[in-house]
């Protein structure tokens, strides 16, 4: 499978995510990562549809919209019509899973389902029997706040989700977020990992940092 590095916008600078737009088309990546939290799901807030609007009349690249939220399913088509090109969602609020994935599917949206480090894969079991997943999204920190230390316990999770995509038919991208620099390259490869989200180590990188680190996860600058 396609390995990619996706930028997490979220560690740019907020005074102009413009630029942190620029960076990554510039240095030839083809997605972009947006955190949306909502302060209650995770301890921190973030941005929400309008902000994406803007920054989609700014940009082609591919959307990658993780809603962190406590309920998800409230805001798909706000986040659709903003311009997601794929919306994750999280498995461990309580709402209609089945139906929020229907829906994302039903606006010809790619779909995601994210874990939480405590969350074990058997969580999303049935999901995967029943539905068509374009993306598992494994947290490697506690969400809430970038700068966090890589939680190396996660590839354990990577592993056994891709020994299930082995015997399946639905064959998802597995993406890992949170903590994610060029020393974790290898392990994830090794593990399974399509996506490596990159905030902090992205972002603080010189422009030859960026192209080396996208250059190791197997992406062409």
């Amino acid at each position: 499978m396609k390995k990619l590095l996706a930028p997490s916008i979220l560690a740019g600078n907020h005074a102009n995510l413009k630029t942190a737009l620029d960076i990554a088309e510039g240095d030839g990546r083809q997605w972009i990562h947006l955190d949306i939290m909502d302060g209650h799901f995770v301890p921190n807030l973030s941005f929400g549809p309008q902000t994406v609007a803007d920054l989609r009349k700014e940009s082609e690249l591919f959307f990658d919209v993780h809603l962190m939220l406590d309920n998800p399913h409230l805001y798909i088509d706000a986040f659709n019509q903003a311009g997601a090109d794929l919306i994750t969602i999280h498995i461990e609020p309580s709402y209609d899973h089945s139906e929020s994935i229907k829906h994302i599917k039903s606006l010809g949206k790619k779909v995601g389902i994210a874990l939480n480090p405590a969350t074990p894969v058997e969580d999303i079991y049935e999901i995967i029997t029943h539905h068509s997943i374009d993306l598992v999204l494994c947290m490697t920190v506690v969400p809430g706040f970038g700068g966090q230390s890589f939680i190396h316990d996660v590839l354990n999770k990577v592993k056994e989700l891709t020994a299930l995509r082995e015997k399946s038919s639905n064959q998802f991208l597995i993406e890992v977020d949170g903590g994610v620099g060029p020393t974790h390259v290898q392990p994830c490869l090794d593990a399974g990992v399509d996506v490596f989200v990159a905030g902090t180590a992205y972002y603080k990188g010189s422009d030859a940092e960026r192209r080396e680190f996208a250059q190791s996860v197997g992406e062409k600058s």
